[in-house]
C-alpha cells in the first residue's frame, strides 16, 4: 500500500507477527530515516513491533533536504497553531492508513516524536476519538495549551523526556506540559536528563524503551 506520507518502515525480523506499532515523528528539518535510528536498539526488545517513520508533509525551508510538520519561519503563535492543525489532519489520515494496512487498533500504537514531532504526538494523542497505547515525547512542548484544552478528548498515558541544557526547546516546557497533563487527569511520567542539549541520548532512549515495553505488555 502507498501511504499519504512517505515513510521509512522497519518490520519485525524473521517475519514475526506484527502485534504493535511505534509511529516515530522526526523533528524540524529532519526526516523519517533520521528518527528511525531509534528502532535499531528498540526492535531487539520489541520483537513483534513495526516501526513507521513518516516524512513531514512539507519540505523545510531552513533545510531543504529535510522536512517539517509546520512552518517556524514566522514568530506568530496563531500562524504556528494553524499550520500544526494542517499537519494534524495529514497525520490522522496517515495513522488511519497504518491501522488499516496492519490491522491495528489505537491501543496497539505508541505515538513518539522528537521536538516538533513530540509536539505533534501530544496533540494527536489527546485529540483522537480513542486512546492510543501511549505517547513518548523527546525535547518537545505543548504547541498551544488553550487550544489543546478545548479539543482534548482522551487521556493517553504519556512519557516526556527533556535535556536540562536544551537551548532550542527550553526544559521549562517540560514542567509546563507536566502541569497541563496533571490538571487534565492524564497519567504523565517525566524525566529530565542532566547535561543534555537538544538531542536523544542513550539514557533517554533506554528510558523510553522500558516504558513502551511495559505499556505494550499490558495489552
Amino acid at each position: 500500500m502507498t501511504f499519504c506520507l512517505d515513510a521509512t518502515i522497519i518490520k519485525p525480523e524473521n517475519n514475526l507477527e506484527i502485534k504493535n506499532a511505534v509511529i516515530l515523528l522526526h523533528g524540524y528539518g529532519g526526516d523519517g530515516n533520521d528518527i528511525s535510528m531509534l528502532s535499531l536498539n528498540w526492535k531487539r526488545h520489541l520483537t513483534n513491533t513495526i516501526f513507521i517513520c513518516p516524512n513531514g508533509h512539507e519540505v523545510c525551508p531552513i533545510n531543504p533536504s529535510g522536512f517539517q510538520w509546520f512552518d517556524l519561519t514566522k514568530d506568530d503563535a496563531k500562524y504556528v497553531l494553524e499550520q500544526s492543525l494542517i499537519a494534524e489532519t495529514k497525520l490522522k489520515k496517515f495513522i488511519d492508513e497504518v491501522k488499516n494496512e496492519y490491522n491495528l487498533s489505537n491501543n496497539k500504537i505508541c505515538l513518539s516524536g522528537f521536538s516538533q514531532g513530540c509536539m505533534m504526538s501530544i496533540n494527536l494523542g489527546l485529540t483522537s476519538e480513542e486512546e492510543f497505547n501511549c505517547i513518548v515525547g523527546f525535547s518537545g512542548k505543548i504547541i498551544n495549551q488553550e487550544d489543546l484544552n478545548l479539543r482534548k478528548k482522551i487521556s493517553t498515558n504519556t512519557l516526556l523526556i527533556h535535556g536540562d541544557s536544551d537551548q532550542v526547546v527550553s526544559p521549562n516546557f517540560l514542567l509546563e506540559a507536566k502541569d497541563f497533563f496533571i490538571r487534565n487527569n492524564v497519567e504523565i511520567e517525566t524525566h529530565l536528563i542532566k547535561n543534555c542539549d537538544h538531542h536523544i541520548p542513550v539514557e533517554a532512549s533506554s528510558i523510553a524503551l522500558s516504558y513502551i515495553s511495559k505499556k505494550f505488555n499490558n495489552f
